[in-house]
């Protein structure tokens, strides 16, 4: 059972000032390819997982950012972590699962 939500939004300094789209679907990317549930957002996307995991995908996301050329990056975090009872994107949308 997942014990932790991440959300992230991602704001990296592009090279000249670039659009920051391909460096946020790099980000994108990085969360899909570590396997865990995410839900992309208008302004950030959320993780499921174990507290370390996605933390672990925050830092690679942080260091491709700067493989791609970026000087720095502020990476806007949102942590809610519940190791008794565990953590799902579900539960707390049960509500409004389609955002609505």
């Amino acid at each position: 059972m997942a014990n932790a939500l991440v959300s992230i939004q991602i704001l990296p300094s592009t090279p000249g000032g670039e659009s920051v789209l391909p460096y946020v679907d790099r980000a994108i990317d990085i969360i899909k390819d570590s396997g865990v549930p995410y839900r992309v957002a208008p302004l950030e996307t959320t993780m499921e997982g174990e507290l370390g995991d996605l933390l672990a995908v925050v830092q690679r996301m942080n260091e491709a950012m700067t493989e791609m050329g970026c000087a720095s990056v502020i990476s806007q975090i949102k942590i809610y972590y519940n190791p008794e009872s565990g953590a799902s994107m579900g539960r707390l949308l049960e509500k409004y699962p389609d955002g609505q």
